[in-house]
């Protein structure tokens, strides 16, 4: 690994996604565009808090596994990604990078959606919006990872897309947003115990409640994290994988 190569591949995924201006639009733009659609939808303070919170944490990971499964499963149908690892690149250089350009993405569109909900829409929470920026960014990342995972399974962009339904809706009927965990059947709350949007939804809700830095946002914090580092882990498994 070398950290020269590393932010030499940030730079070029960076450089392709401000070339691509629709992608820019929707990874800045959109989060904060469906907060405004909510502010309108919710009008009563307190549930648009209740609702719009949990959401500033699962807009970003549901775009960013669309944009990154589709980005990666780029490279791997046009050969690039199999010309790259014949190169002195190594996987974890390709991984890192994409994480790296991804992450500057995610606090850019983390920033501006939730600048949105707070000052322009009046958002309001008990904790800090830092910590709110911070797991939307944790979010989006897991997103990427699931979305360069999944990319080694799909031979067209269509197939990519295919995998959201697989993939993330599952985790948004049973993360806690429709009903609270505790009240769902056992083993579809066992089922929403081993996902990590559940978590994600979790840390943000504490946020909301808590003043203070709780250790279940700490928990959640962790398990979004090492779900993104497992994520990694079997995404660099499938970098030979060829999909076309």
């Amino acid at each position: 690994m070398s950290p020269t190569i590393t932010w030499a591949t940030a730079k070029r995924v960076l450089t392709q996604l401000s070339h691509d201006h629709r992608t820019v639009a929707m990874l800045v733009l959109v989060p904060s565009l469906l907060m405004v659609l909510l502010r309108f939808v919710f009008d009563e303070d307190e549930i648009f808090d209740r609702i719009a919170l949990p959401l500033l944490g699962v807009f970003p990971l549901i775009i960013m596994f669309l944009v990154t499964s589709v980005a990666m499963l780029r490279e791997r149908t046009s050969g690039t990604l199999e010309r790259l690892l014949t190169t002195p690149l190594h996987k974890l250089d390709l991984l890192l990078g994409y994480g790296i350009a991804f992450a500057l993405a995610a606090a850019l569109q983390a920033g501006v959606a939730t600048a949105t909900a707070y000052l322009l829409l009046g958002m309001n929470t008990r904790g800090a919006w830092g910590w709110v920026v911070g797991v939307a960014v944790s979010n989006a990342v897991l997103g990427m990872a699931l979305g360069l995972f999944v990319s080694a399974f799909a031979r067209s962009e269509f197939q990519a897309v295919q995998f959201m339904p697989l993939i993330v809706l599952p985790q948004l009927l049973t993360c806690g947003l429709l009903i609270a965990r505790d009240q769902m059947a056992g083993w579809l709350g066992a089922i929403s115990n081993a996902l990590p949007m559940s978590y994600a939804v979790e840390a943000l809700q504490e946020i909301g409640e808590q003043a203070e830095v709780t250790g279940t946002l700490v928990r959640d914090l962790t398990v979004v994290l090492g779900a993104t580092v497992i994520a990694l882990a079997l995404g660099a498994l499938t970098l030979r994988r060829r999909s076309g």
